[in-house]
């Protein structure tokens, strides 16, 4: 559903803005690219990658041909671009899982990200929020959430797209501290997840918000807060965490475009300055806004000093959540 909402209004790109001279006297590119998410069509690394990727292959002048590998936290799709040559035409987007959380979930990666991968640039960074289906569950606040939580001895189950995801690590994170019981349950991606608490299979999410802005619209979640250190545009009249009552806990999931280790400098530097293109782009940044995220671009270096510098945050979420994937 979002994938189709997102998709079904053609981006209105200004060709002018998008030209380079450039463009037309390096052989590369002279097909198209591939483009792996290595995570469920429909998500929302899914729909705002392929929003990313339909602006900047307008400046590259090859398509970028979207291809979901899901499998293993993403583990699949992203070993795969890993081992691909490392010629600019197979690239990945990548959750900040791979670059931050996976080493510290599995006891065995199929890929080593310092050593077999390089990050490009970041293309957009969202924030969770923390939603129930108001039909079975009456809290309009997050301290009501927490009080009726507290008083569940059973525990509250909560979704997620799948074991160690940011939503789980932030779910238990924040169950932690509110002292409350949580039950975790893994999906497949937010196309399972989502429908589990509107049915009231499950009670809660702390789930990204590019995956709910559509039931948010419909009025068939309710949203009590988000985790984002600001309120989000289109959602003013959701409270952030430390508003709601529950200092300190800033967390938000990010993205970014990938490439195999040893690609030429000068592709990788095409490919960055492509999605800057599109990041700069009025129309992207308002329908990526709308989506639920905000439109980022990072040089390579850049890129990956955030997934440096933020370990040691998820791998303590980690350990309190005491996620296993293996």
């Amino acid at each position: 559903m979002q994938r189709r909402t997102l998709l079904a209004a053609p981006l209105a790109l200004a060709t002018s803005t998008l030209a380079s001279p450039a463009l037309a006297q390096p052989s590369w590119p002279d097909r198209p690219l591939r483009m792996i998410v290595p995570f469920p069509a429909g998500g929302s690394l899914d729909v705002l990658s392929r929003l990313s990727c339909e602006a900047a292959q307008q400046h590259l002048g090859q398509p970028i041909i979207v291809e979901n590998r899901p499998g293993a936290g993403g583990n699949i799709g992203t070993d795969q671009v890993a081992k691909a040559p490392a010629d600019g035409y197979t690239l990945g987007s990548v959750s900040v899982g791979l670059l931050s959380i996976n080493q510290f979930l599995y006891r065995q990666m199929p890929f080593d990200f310092d050593r077999e991968l390089t990050g490009i640039s970041l293309i957009y960074e969202l924030p969770n929020i923390a939603v129930v289906a108001p039909q079975f569950n009456e809290s309009r606040t997050l301290a009501e959430f927490i009080a009726w939580a507290k008083a569940r001895p059973q525990g509250v189950t909560f979704g997620s797209p799948g074991i160690g995801t940011t939503p789980h690590l932030a779910g238990a994170l924040f169950a932690a501290r509110a002292g409350y019981s949580a039950i975790h349950v893994p999906f497949r991606g937010a196309a399972q997840g989502v429908p589990a608490v509107l049915s009231g299979s499950v009670e809660f999410s702390l789930d990204n918000l590019a995956s709910w802005m559509p039931v948010l619209g419909e009025g068939r979640a309710r949203g009590l807060a988000v985790t984002s250190a600001e309120r989000w545009p289109t959602l003013p009249q959701v409270p952030t965490m430390a508003e709601a009552g529950m200092a300190d806990f800033v967390v938000t999931s990010w993205a970014a475009i990938i490439a195999p280790i040893g690609t030429p400098r000068p592709v990788v530097e095409r490919i960055s300055a492509a999605f800057r293109a599109a990041a700069a782009l009025p129309a992207v940044q308002a329908r990526m806004l709308q989506s639920g995220g905000r439109a980022l671009w990072t040089s390579p270096e850049e890129t990956m000093a955030r997934a440096l510098a933020e370990r040691p945050m998820w791998q303590e979420m980690v350990r309190v959540s005491g996620a296993k994937a293996d």
